[in-house]
């Protein structure tokens, strides 16, 4: 992914670092090459470059967080700086202030500047390819309303495929029932292995799924795959997945990225797809909600529509959706801000990513280690995320009891956690089945993740048994 930072701007904060971010501000040793506090002659000033964001910087534009929790479930619903809420409130205003002329002057434009922001971020080839919904649900109704029109209209046969996988995010499943299942498409989802030990385990689960879509003479139509799957949480091999699609001659490529930009490498060249779909209130930052829907411009974009249908109907989707009615539209609007907070970090976004990873990887082989048991997946195949398995002994049986496990955790140790039951296989006996995902951002600490482990480790020595947990 193209960085973000202007060469201006190349300084920024080692802040998910937690091994020296929280102790001092950070700043250059050196300017042209010679150690700045060796200068020996007063009368010459040497100008510094800006220094990086410091660790009480991060925890007053973060402030607004409930102290008292233990909030390590970035994953859900994000987070967003107080430099950003501040400058949404502005844009907030100015629509209040003279509506008519924020409306016929300003809201397009500034709109058209966030995406051109991030057709540069995610390497898009034009603007036009690049458009601002409410969130990547939003993004997956407008690509599966086309796939149901042309099942309706006698461009796809009754039976054609679409493949997805297994562990796609719940809403999106529905989204398929809806429009493709009633339109008359057959719907093939891939179970994929949890644990995970490999990559190679997963191509060849997609293989697989390919192979049963095209049966009896079908053609898959969509391949609607996940870059980040949300519960578990794993990395998925999404070029080499898109690239085995091209070779099997699937119609179109959708990529649910709803964890993608801030959390892995997003590039749109590289990745191949057709449509490629992030939130940007997840690891990006934004102000809830928003996302960017990405439609190849060679593909078959221009029969896309939002699904609310307003007054630019039938110009393009980007132009669709900068206006769907009255509504505030601010948290599209503040990308630009966004990207001011990424670049007081070292390395912008990309460095806050691989420093998200590197903790959460430490943090989850912290619990391991504590608990016994094992990580989900290899680390490599971890964004800043990781799925951490729970003690046997505490008998998460069912997702009943993966549930009301999250509530006692929510509200006997204040720690904010999704919490995961996975169902023995064939023959299995003492396996792992209860996992937590914790996840890592920028105003993390060490210390959340070590009450979390303190907290499992006292219902383990209290002899606690999910079974004893009610509603």
């Amino acid at each position: 992914m193209a960085s973000l930072s202007p060469p201006e701007e190349e300084a920024a904060a080692a802040a998910a670092s937690f091994h020296h971010r929280r102790s001092k501000r950070y700043s250059s040793s050196t300017t042209n090459g010679l150690a700045a506090e060796s200068v020996p002659d007063k009368r010459h000033k040497i100008s510094l470059p800006p220094s990086f964001i410091s660790s009480s910087e991060i925890e007053s534009e973060f402030s607004h967080h409930d102290p008292a929790f233990a909030r390590i479930n970035n994953g859900s619903f994000g987070s967003c700086p107080s430099s950003v809420i501040a400058a949404q409130r502005d844009w907030q205003l100015r629509f209040l202030r003279q509506p008519d002329r924020f409306f016929f002057d300003e809201l397009k434009p500034n709109i058209s500047a966030s995406r051109a922001a991030i057709k540069r971020l995610i390497n898009a080839e034009h603007d036009d390819e690049v458009s601002l919904v409410d969130n990547a649900t939003t993004a997956a109704a407008i690509v599966l309303q086309q796939t149901a029109w042309a099942f309706r209209e006698g461009r796809f046969d009754r039976g054609d495929a679409v493949v997805m996988l297994h562990y796609a995010f719940g809403s999106v499943k529905k989204s398929v029932e809806a429009y493709v299942s009633r339109s008359g498409g057959e719907v093939i989802e891939m179970q994929l292995p949890f644990p995970v030990n490999s990559a190679e385990e997963i191509v060849n689960r997609f293989r697989t799924g390919l192979a049963l879509g095209k049966a009896n003479g079908r053609k898959v139509r969509l391949a609607l795959i996940d870059h980040v799957t949300s519960m578990p949480s794993v990395v998925i091999p999404i070029k080499e997945l898109v690239k085995i699609c091209r070779e099997e001659g699937v119609d179109q490529v959708f990529v649910d990225a709803a964890h993608g930009i801030g959390c892995v490498d997003v590039d749109m060249k590289e990745i191949g797809a057709d449509f490629y779909t992030s939130n940007l209130h997840k690891w990006f930052f934004a102000p809830p909600s928003v996302a960017f829907l990405y439609c190849k411009r060679s593909g078959a974009g221009g029969n896309l529509h939002h699904p609310v249908v307003s007054h630019e109907y039938g110009n393009g989707l980007a132009v669709e959706s900068t206006w769907v009615g009255t509504r505030d539209y601010s948290a599209q609007l503040v990308v630009p801000s966004i990207l001011e907070f990424v670049n007081r970090f070292e390395g912008g976004i990309d460095g806050i990513k691989k420093r998200n990873h590197e903790s959460v990887i430490e943090m989850g082989e912290m619990l391991v280690k504590s608990w016994g048991t094992q990580l989900g997946c290899p680390p490599e195949m971890c964004p800043s995320m990781v799925m951490v398995g729970l003690p046997v002994c505490l008998g998460v049986s069912s997702e009943t009891d993966a549930v009301r496990l999250r509530n006692l955790l929510r509200e006997r140790f204040s720690i904010e956690i999704p919490t995961y039951f996975r169902a023995p296989g064939e023959g299995e006996t003492d396996s792992i089945t209860g996992y937590v995902r914790i996840s890592y951002q920028v105003y993390n600490k060490p210390e959340e993740y070590h009450r979390l482990k303190d907290a499992i480790n006292e219902l383990v020595r209290d002899g606690f048994k999910c079974s004893s947990l009610t509603d």
